[in-house]
């Protein structure tokens, strides 16, 4: 964590590029950040991956391709914010790897696209585009536009997230009967959205109207297909203001040809601008151009959502929305960052303290940190683990606490993680570190104290409580009296200023590395200029009861 100071130069220096048009009060939010740059589409001149040569976030909505390529040409850059849903034009892949967050603003749209979804009902149900068609061309054909009511039908939603409640609680004042799908809503929200949380097939059996509100995965893809449209009730009608590839459009065509779907309403689509469609000869299907998020109202509410996103992941690490990590309320980041702090902290105290090839990583969380999201623990963790490493220096990726998971992936290090419900001991919340090598195994644990002080626990299972805080000497000798008066006496000597001194010792029958007769001391020193430590860490090695000595730099809270 950077002291107040640097932290303060750094929020002066960021830099934000809109590669596209955003709105006045998308722009306000963050141009109200003092000392913060921010160009605007119009002004970029030389090129976009020139501008984003010293940039920190970039904005874009659907028009601009952030692809591998761009991203070589944007060192500093820690965020892309993609004003809207879909990421597609983003290559979400090659951001991981460059450890940039990517982050979306679903739901900011989703009053809009509930009111498009009722709308297109209501035109289906009253045949609403056929009877302004006839009009406009001089007919009167009352008798054949004798429509139905939505009151009593039964609405079959796909997906209860904020756009789809939005379109329950509106389909509710028709007097609509509601069933819902969604694996991952909680059975007490539908039921005070008036939904009946019914199986995917019986949704398809007993809907009258069908409407889609899921994201684009390999489970979704192509969810309404032949197969699913056999057994619908004869004469459904469906609606698509999500993506376009949930339904395959041949089969849907086939089926509304058939008379066994009685019309659709379709907003998105495979390909778009739609050029070529199977639905253009049918007069029972609504064709509109992807129009479900554009009202003015949606866009700035998307563009303000976005900007104080990208404000608050620069600012405070909060990491909303991102569609490359999981994401974390305020309220939530503010519970977890002291572990993540922790985290970095005690992996780096690791780093350079087993020796051989590390095979693997073991992650043990044990408290209340274990019932929450701990992804960003992880990434912390293996960050500070590999920040010890020379590897970045010979062209290997850097690792941060976006991308430190797929690193470890990339250079072939196992990841296991394991949750405890309960801690031994004092501490609420523990995070335990084991990393298994070639020729060994070393591990540490740590917790937070006070709510902000991060704390070494124990190491190679002595226990030993010492601040991950500032400049550390670690020292390993045999337990024999005379060793801590040696420490002090040659770190003295140096003009080294001892800040802390813990100590541990080995114990019996205990499953560790360190034997017992051996000894454990952990000295914060305030930071010497490094001619003066390396003299002061030489002279502690000439001692013969120390067997090693390890200088670790973890820079202050």
């Amino acid at each position: 964590m950077l002291d107040p100071q640097q932290e303060q130069e750094n929020e002066l220096s960021m830099k934000i590029v809109l590669a596209e048009k955003v709105s006045p009060a998308t722009l306000a939010v963050f141009q109200q950040e003092p000392g913060w740059q921010v160009v605007t589409h119009d002004q970029i001149k030389n090129g976009l991956a020139t501008e984003l040569a010293d940039a920190d976030a970039l904005v874009v909505r659907s028009a601009v391709q952030v692809d591998a390529q761009l991203l070589e040409s944007a060192p500093k850059l820690r965020i892309i914010g993609r004003a809207g849903v879909g990421v597609d034009n983003i290559d979400t892949p090659a951001a991981t790897h460059r450890g940039i967050v990517v982050m979306n603003t679903p739901g900011a749209n989703a009053v809009a696209v509930a009111e498009l979804t009722l709308g297109l009902m209501v035109s289906m149900a009253r045949s609403v585009p056929r009877a302004n068609s006839t009009m406009h061309a001089g007919k009167w054909e009352k008798k054949s536009l004798q429509g139905s009511e939505l009151r009593g039908k039964t609405l079959g939603i796909v997906g209860l997230g904020r756009i789809g409640l939005e379109v329950a609680r509106r389909a509710a004042s028709f007097g609509m009967n509601l069933i819902g799908y969604d694996p991952f809503i909680a059975p007490v929200v539908a039921r005070e959205n008036n939904v009946t949380l019914v199986p995917i097939d019986q949704i398809f059996k007993d809907s009258d109207y069908l409407t889609l509100h899921v994201g684009l995965t390999a489970q979704t893809e192509g969810m309404i297909n032949a197969t699913s449209l056999k057994i619908m009730k004869k004469g459904i009608r469906i609606i698509n203001c999500a993506r376009g590839e949930l339904i395959v459009e041949e089969a849907l065509a086939e089926a509304i040809k058939s008379g066994h779907v009685g019309g659709a309403a379709l907003d998105v689509f495979h390909k778009e601008p739609l050029k070529d469609s199977p639905f253009f000869e049918l007069d029972n299907v609504i064709l509109s151009p992807h129009i479900a998020g554009s009202t003015d109202e949606a866009q700035e509410a998307i563009g303000i959502q976005l900007a104080r996103q990208v404000s608050d992941y620069l600012k405070l690490g909060v990491v909303q929305n991102a569609v490359n990590l999981p994401s974390l309320t305020h309220e939530e980041y503010v519970e977890v960052a002291p572990y993540i702090e922790m985290a970095e902290r005690l992996g780096h105290f690791l780093s350079h303290a087993t020796a051989g090839n590390l095979e693997s990583i073991q992650l043990t969380y044990s408290g209340r940190i274990a019932s929450g999201k701990t992804d960003l623990i992880r990434n912390a963790a293996i960050a500070g683990i590999f920040s010890g490493s020379d590897g970045n220096e010979n062209g290997a990726t850097h690792a941060n606490r976006i991308n430190a998971a797929a690193v470890a992936a990339e250079r072939g290090i196992r990841i296991q993680e394991d949750k405890k419900e309960f801690t031994t001991g004092g501490a609420g919340s523990v995070l335990k570190i084991v990393l298994h090598s070639s020729d060994g195994d070393t591990s540490a644990s740590g917790t937070v104290l006070h709510g902000s002080s991060p704390r070494l626990l124990t190491h190679d299972g002595i226990d030993i409580e010492a601040p991950l805080n500032g400049t550390l000497v670690a020292i390993r000798n045999h337990d024999v009296p005379g060793v801590i008066g040696r420490i002090g006496t040659i770190l003295g000597e140096h003009q080294v200023n001892i800040a802390n001194f813990a100590l541990g010792r080995a114990v019996a029958n205990r499953q560790q590395r360190v034997p017992q007769g051996q000894a454990l001391a952990v000295v914060q020193i305030d930071a010497p200029a490094t001619t003066t430590a390396n003299a002061a860490l030489e002279a502690l090695r000439k001692v013969e009861a120390i067997a090693s000595v390890r200088l670790i730099e973890l820079g202050k809270l």
